[in-house]
């Protein structure tokens, strides 16, 4: 987990140097210094992190890997739950063109 959270860190400090150097922000800095404020930017990021499968190989960038389909149990509270969304669980099955 220190990795994880080594990873995590880097990439925050490459994050806010990456913005505190970008000339936009800066001249934003800039005027709101001429109007008499000092500006203070905080960022917050969500980095998910999850092991690969050493004998996967990576998907191309851009491109998402579709997990082998599973068969699941709805149960009756679960279908009550699902047309309280408006969403009926027991149609039929059908061919999505992509």
């Amino acid at each position: 987990m220190d990795d994880v959270n080594r990873f995590a860190r880097e990439l925050a400090d490459a994050i806010a140097a990456a913005a505190a150097d970008h000339p936009k922000v800066e001249a934003c800095r800039e005027r709101a210094r001429a109007a008499g404020y000092e500006m203070r930017v905080t960022l917050e990021a969500i980095v998910g992190f999850a092991s690969r499968d050493k004998n996967v190989p990576p998907a191309p960038r851009g491109t998402a890997r579709v997990p082998p389909a599973q068969s699941i149990e709805i149960t009756s509270n679960d279908r009550r739950f699902l047309r309280s969304l408006r969403i009926a669980a027991d149609e039929t099955k059908e061919e999505v063109d992509n």
